[in-house]
């Protein structure tokens, strides 16, 4: 094996790792940290590339629909939820946090100390279908991302944004409306899937002596 070139794990060793639910087609790297699978679903047609962390322990969720791409070096800290619907996507560095600690001096931080000294902010993060989010994004607690929004590269969310726009900045602010011609698209793709799978059960069955 070619030590530069990792690679994916197959159906088979994804089928039983422990997911809560495994669609099919789902492509996720070798070098990828995991911890929570049982709270872990995930949708038809996803890629998670090289070195991403998803942390979704105990109390913690992460919901991927269908047709969702994330980059390298991605986090997605779900200790208190995190859902992407489909079509949905992350480029490189992305970071979702659905709980973050005060850092005004006032309280403790880390999950070092118990949680009585503490004071997070925790909420659970939605991608809505069709959101797409720049390279080395940061998302907060709390946030919601409606349907078709993008987010430039290297921007802060720290509220949630509206349907159809394409936001930038530290925090990210609209700058103006985004095309819905993809829905368009995702429309052509989804009958040809359909034709494809009705051609499918069409075939007959190869029958081996």
């Amino acid at each position: 094996m070619n030590p530069f070139e990792i690679g994916y794990f197959s159906e088979h060793d994804l089928k039983f790792a422990g997911f809560k639910r495994l669609g099919s087609n789902v492509r996720i790297a070798k070098n990828c940290t995991i911890i929570g699978l049982e709270n872990i679903e995930i949708g038809d047609n996803v890629r998670i590339d090289g070195y991403c962390t998803i942390i979704a322990a105990g109390s913690g969720w992460l919901e991927l629909g269908s047709h969702i791409h994330i980059g390298a070096y991605c986090l997605l800290s779900a200790g208190d939820g995190i859902r992407m619907a489909d079509f949905s996507g992350l480029s490189h560095g992305v970071q979702i946090y659905s709980r973050t600690d005060d850092y005004s001096g006032k309280h403790l931080t880390n999950p070092t100390v118990p949680e009585k000294y503490t004071h997070l902010t925790r909420g659970a993060v939605t991608l809505e279908r069709h959101v797409v989010i720049g390279a080395g994004t940061v998302v907060l607690p709390k946030v919601s991302i409606g349907e078709g929004a993008t987010v430039g590269a290297l921007s802060l969310v720290t509220k949630s944004l509206e349907a159809w726009g394409v936001f930038f900045g530290s925090p990210a602010k609209r700058l103006k409306g985004r095309s819905k011609r993809l829905l368009e698209l995702e429309a052509e793709l989804q009958q040809e899937n359909a034709h494809q799978d009705a051609q499918t059960e069409k075939r007959p069955l190869e029958v081996k002596l």
